[in-house]
């Protein structure tokens, strides 16, 4: 496992797109973000960051999974000190912003998926092929 935590909340404002079929994503955050930034934030538990996420590896968001296709330039640094990111939905090889990890996966996520209890964790890229190591993970 590379990154886990436990949703403790989110803002009045934090869900309003995850729902647009257009763009559907959440911002994550520390649950001792800033007021304004909570507003419009899922909030959760502190954590390390064990490892950076990395395209091919798993976000789990409570019994869902979701394959990392895209990690932002800035969105190691931002998870590993602030516990931020934007999960963003829309797959694709390239991050839609700096601080963005893209996901793609065949179930949505919900407002009820995104209740304080929930666990939200990133996980290594299985590996594959004859030569590959047992559970080894990549930075």
């Amino acid at each position: 496992m590379k990154f886990q935590v436990t949703i403790v909340g989110h803002g009045a404002e934090a869900l309003e797109v995850l729902n647009d079929s257009d763009n559907s994503f959440f911002i994550l955050f520390n649950e001792n973000a800033p007021e304004e930034l909570a507003e419009i934030s899922v909030l959760h538990t502190i954590s390390a960051v064990y490892k950076e996420p990395a395209p091919g590896d798993t976000m789990k968001i409570g019994d869902k999974e979701f394959k990392i296709t895209a990690v932002g330039v800035e969105a190691p640094y931002t998870l590993r000190e602030l516990g931020h990111c934007t999960v963003n939905f829309g797959g694709g090889e390239e991050a839609a912003l700096p601080g963005c990890i893209m996901l793609e996966g065949s179930e949505k996520v919900t407002v009820e998926d995104l209740q304080a209890g929930t666990e939200i964790s990133t996980h290594c890229r299985k590996p594959s092929g004859l030569g590959a190591a047992n559970g080894a993970c990549r930075q």
